[in-house]
């Protein structure tokens, strides 16, 4: 209920529509920290204590499966890392609206408007995180634009320092193409292993990511497929 006693609307998507591809490359204008022991994370999650954000979505989009994570893993902190700025602002929205409508609950995720592709490192230290996901990325379909795709040789280092061992990048497309890609670029990689289809079978996040983003459904409702894999950091 809001001040009045009506109850608290969340956000609708209609009003934060923007275009679907962002250029990675560019100069856009973010503010984040100079290392991560500079950043207030007090102000995302007003219960964090001496916690520290686990789990990272990576270009998090409209935040369906942030708010999944948030559910799934009630004690964890998740946070949603989105470059547009009208997407971001949806999301951070909407957890807003979730908190108010749910007294307690939802206080374990958070958005943040920034370039996942440069600014990692700024928001976590070495071995912090125990996931990442890359859910739907942008396929840059264009062989000039490869080098926009958040996963490559160079990002996979950044994405191993921010793991810790055991920890796990979780990916799903519904382009045959860039699963392949990403595939291999992350098997290739010296700090990750693929996971076994009987591995994948038994985590629990594996039936929730295919369709838990907004992406995801829209995949879903067209009759798409989808192609999901799941690494461990070595």
């Amino acid at each position: 209920m809001d001040s009045v006693g009506f109850p608290v609307k969340l956000p609708q998507k209609r009003f934060y529509r923007q275009r679907a591809h962002s250029n990675p490359i560019a100069d856009h204008s973010f503010e984040y920290p100079t290392s991560p022991e500079q950043y207030d994370w007090s102000k995302l999650y007003p219960d964090i204590g001496d916690r520290r954000v686990e789990f990272a979505d990576i270009g998090c989009g409209y935040g369906g499966f942030l708010v999944t994570l948030g559910e799934t893993y009630p004690d964890k902190l998740a946070v949603g890392m989105e470059i547009r700025v009208k997407v971001s602002d949806y999301v951070m929205d909407r957890i807003e609206a979730l908190r108010a409508r749910n007294p307690g609950a939802y206080r374990n995720i958070a958005c943040i408007r920034t370039n996942a592709m440069k600014h990692l490192p700024n928001f976590f230290r070495k071995h912090q995180l125990e996931k990442l996901f890359f859910l739907y990325p942008d396929p840059h379909f264009k062989k000039a634009k490869h080098k926009w795709r958040i996963i490559n040789t160079a990002l996979l280092t950044e994405y191993a320092y921010v793991l810790r061992p055991g920890g796990k990048i979780y990916t799903v497309t519904d382009v045959s193409e860039l699963h392949d890609w990403m595939c291999k670029y992350i098997e290739n990689h010296p700090c990750f292993e693929r996971l076994s289809e009987a591995e994948i079978s038994e985590d629990i996040l594996a039936p929730k990511l295919l369709d838990s983003s907004e992406e995801g459904q829209k995949v879903t409702r067209n009759e798409g497929d989808k192609f999901m894999a799941i690494f461990r950091r070595k």
